[in-house]
């Protein structure tokens, strides 16, 4: 019974989404208000239809039905409720079945909100996220079915990858992946809609700028969480490999960067219009090449599903969609071309088109490494790796440029500022650079692009955060009152400058965690026995004694230990562990121990064991400063929030077309088909 409402939803999804499509569209062409309701009903139908279909799968997976191909390839009696619940997104089939129905609500929300402002517009918009809707349902009702019969029925199942059992941030990371991958259909389904209908108005920025915003926060907080995941279960003591399945999610995010960056100068000054449409596209077609990547095995990776033909449809899509995309774009060249000019270099504008062309050059950059590989495969036969080395080499420079960007940006104007105001808006942000540079010294840097990172760090973050206090002082000399109540009052009136700057702020803080934990790292690999110590840094280590638990799902054996100060006082245990999934077998799944502080963490894993327990081998990491990079990320998901609640911006008026004659003869009355 679950089997057949999970499968008949899907199908219904998919024959309501080709009607919507079709409804939409010749809604606008006849101009009939009553078509684009029935649009817009399939829309809200599909939302539910996804909605049930994905229950029908968590209540299999809770009960056990291993008549269900998915169930029997991720369930296990064994499994706890949690992990079972969250074995939906855990392998292909469940992960396409999960999207499908983020979709679905991302396109119901964005179409309900826009019903009454869009025009027709809105009614291709509605069209072209049904489109990508349809893909989706049509994936399950073939290659990534995960409704498929299973006889004979097996007794139990194996239970989901033992990497997505061993943290529960798997729980998190996942969906927030989600939400930021497919959220980016909606900017792009309004940027088609605007190329279709011909209103290439900054009306379409309006109705996607929150979309794009919340997506674009979501994946910040995934890829973040992929890194706490990797630091936390992996046991290598990092948090970010370069690896094609991180590049992967890194690459949207870039161009949505820029695209946030960007759509303000055509708001404010009617510029790069044209660019800003591109923009939309290309981080739409990256997160569909991020998925066939996921979801392909055509790149190696410890994120990516098994190898299927799945790739080929979304390669197939990919194109289309590519294509598309296109050929509206240059048959609307001329009109998106704007007027306004850059009226001088030291302006905000200048400094935003350099934002650009950099993450566009990061872009290209994290591109070609990660497809590299594939085109030599394809031309040459062989296999090969890009490393972090490549990465590494190409990217810091860059980073270090948009470090400069982040604190030169703020302080300056639309329109720019003659040569002379220069100095007066950049003397405090100099001596915040001056003071970072002295202090990266007095620490031990030496390299040109550390002591380059931690001093337009120092830049950056005193220009963002002389913004708050110049406005706050400003508006407590005006209104009085308190300094927490002038604050508050600054980030109500202008929430989406000042939740941007809070950002920045937070971007800065990542920065320094990251460039801190990568110069100052310190790590040594020991085997002690029982009593004996290892001394690194300012511990001392200590190896107590080797024990085995037996769980319902998994048998883990972990190393105790005693963690001291250099003068010998004791900081508390320490319990590094490996696990073994008895379904799963093969190699152990590690659980380092971390005792994390604000300075620094001490990050100890269990290598290897003795099987009498008389040593063990420890992997023992001291990782400067780690802590301000999930701290920042913080402060960034904070100054999106604040930008998204702040205001609803001014609202365009419904656009008003007259209706078809109900029958010969009758005179058209005018209605609204948002």
């Amino acid at each position: 019974m679950l089997r057949l409402i999970g499968l008949a939803s899907v199908a219904a999804a998919f024959a309501i989404a080709i009607f919507g499509i079709v409804a939409a569209v010749v809604a606008v062409k006849r101009r009939d208000a009553g078509l684009m309701r029935s649009a817009r009903a399939a829309v809200y139908t599909n939302f539910v239809l996804m909605s049930v279909s994905n229950l029908a799968m968590i209540t299999a997976l809770l009960t056990h039905d291993f008549s269900i191909d998915y169930v029997a390839q991720v369930g296990s009696r064994a499994t706890p409720a949690y992990i079972t619940v969250i074995s939906l997104w855990s392998a292909l089939e469940g992960s396409i079945l999960f999207w499908g129905w983020v979709l679905s609500a991302y396109t119901a929300g964005a179409i309900w909100f826009a019903r009454q402002r869009a025009g027709a517009l809105g009614a291709y918009a509605t069209a072209t996220m049904l489109f990508v809707g349809g893909f989706f349902y049509l994936l399950l009702l073939g290659p990534a079915s995960p409704w498929g019969l299973v006889s004979p029925v097996p007794p139990d199942g194996p239970g989901p990858n033992p990497l997505l059992q061993n943290h529960w941030l798997m729980g998190v990371h996942p969906p927030l992946l989600y939400l930021g991958y497919v959220g980016f259909t909606v900017p792009f389904g309004f940027a088609v809609g605007a190329l279709l209908s011909g209103q290439l108005d900054d009306t379409w920025v309006r109705l996607s700028r929150k979309w794009t915003l919340a997506a674009w926060t979501f994946l910040s907080l995934a890829i973040v969480a992929g890194m706490w995941w990797s630091y936390d279960v992996l046991g290598w003591g990092g948090y970010w490999a370069w690896d094609p399945v991180e590049n992967a999610s890194f690459l949207p995010w870039l161009t949505a960067t820029a695209f946030l960056h960007s759509v303000m100068v055509e708001e404010r000054r009617g510029m790069l219009r044209a660019w800003n449409m591109s923009l939309v596209v290309a981080t739409f077609l990256l997160t569909i090449l991020g998925t066939t990547i996921t979801r392909s095995g055509i790149l190696s990776s410890v994120h990516a599903f098994a190898e299927g033909p799945i790739g080929l449809f979304f390669i197939s899509f990919m194109a289309i969609t590519l294509l598309g995309s296109l050929i509206l774009l240059a048959g609307r060249a001329g009109e998106l071309r704007g007027e306004a000019r850059l009226d001088r270099m030291a302006s905000r504008e200048t400094v935003f088109l350099f934002n650009n062309l950099i993450l566009t050059a990061f872009t290209f950059t994290v591109l070609l490494g990660t497809l590299f590989p594939l085109v030599a495969e394809a031309a040459r036969g062989v296999k090969v790796t890009v490393g972090a080395p490549y990465f590494n080499s190409m990217t810091i420079p860059l980073c270090v440029a948009l470090l400069f960007l982040v604190g030169v940006g703020p302080a300056l104007p639309w329109k720019g500022v003659e040569a002379r105001e220069l100095k007066t808006r950049f003397l405090v942000p100099g001596i915040g650079l001056l003071v970072a540079t002295a202090l990266a010294l007095l620490a031990g840097v030496r390299g040109g692009w550390g002591l380059a990172a931690f001093a337009f760090a120092g830049f950056a973050l005193v220009t963002n955060v002389r913004e708050y206090v110049t406005a706050t002082l400003a508006r407590r000399r005006a209104v009085g009152g308190g300094f927490l109540g002038a604050l508050t009052g600054v980030v109500r009136a202008n929430p989406r400058r000042y939740g941007g700057f809070l950002a920045h702020i937070g971007l800065v803080l990542i920065a320094i965690g990251i460039t801190a934990s990568s110069i100052f790292r310190l790590d040594r690999e020991v085997t002690l026995r029982g009593g004996e110590s290892v001394a690194i840094h300012d511990y001392v280590v200590r190896f107590d004694q080797l024990r085995a638990e037996q769980e319902p799902h998994k048998v883990v054996v972990y190393a105790q230990l005693t963690a001291f100060t250099a003068d010998g006082e004791e900081l508390g245990r320490m319990y590094p562990a490996l696990n073994y999934y008895e379904m799963r077998g093969g190699e152990p799944i590690t659980t380092p121990a971390v005792r994390s502080r604000l300075d620094e963490d001490l990050y100890i894993n269990l290598l290897a064991f003795e099987q009498n327990g008389a040593n063990a081998t420890l992997h023992v990491i001291i990782e400067p400063l780690v802590a301000w990079i999930w701290i920042g990320t913080g402060v960034v998901a904070l100054g999106a929030l604040i930008s998204l609640l702040g205001g609803r911006g001014r609202r365009p008026a419904p656009i008003r077309v007259p209706t078809r004659p109900a029958q010969l003869g009758s005179r058209p009355r005018p209605v609204e088909v948002s």
